[in-house]
């Protein structure tokens, strides 16, 4: 379970990366910082789902890519509302910069993180 642990966590570096930058992407196309971040944050659920079925959860596949997939973004979306409640303490208290959607993203992936592990671990990938 420790690997599994390490390799979750490098995912959700991954997640993170993308997560921070599809949110700027978004903002700078206009989306705001809840709209883009409701963007930016599907697009590291998928990244994440990718790179933890390969890799931390890769042995013992069950069940259909598509059933996976669906399992996966449920579970994501425990820790997501998580994940969204300390991005959204973030942003509105902290001072308006340039850097405030990385440190609310960040604040977020952590509060969230937790979540996601146990629920990825005992319930999408159980068994394996």
């Amino acid at each position: 379970m420790k690997r599994q642990a390490i390799q979750f966590a490098a995912a959700g570096v991954l997640g993170f990366l993308i997560d921070t930058g599809v949110l700027y992407v978004a903002l700078w196309a206009g989306l705001g910082y809840y709209a883009g971040r409701a963007v930016s944050f599907l697009c590291a659920v998928f990244a994440t789902w990718q790179a933890n079925r390969r890799f931390a959860f890769a042995e013992g596949r069950r069940e259909s890519v598509w059933l996976e997939w669906w399992h996966y973004l449920a579970a994501m979306s425990l820790g997501g509302v998580v994940n969204y409640l300390a991005y959204t303490v973030v942003v509105l208290r902290a001072p308006s910069s340039q850097l405030t959607p990385l440190f609310a993203v960040a604040a977020g992936s952590l509060a969230g993180m937790v979540v996601n592990f146990i629920s990825a671990r005992f319930w999408v990938f159980r068994g394996r």
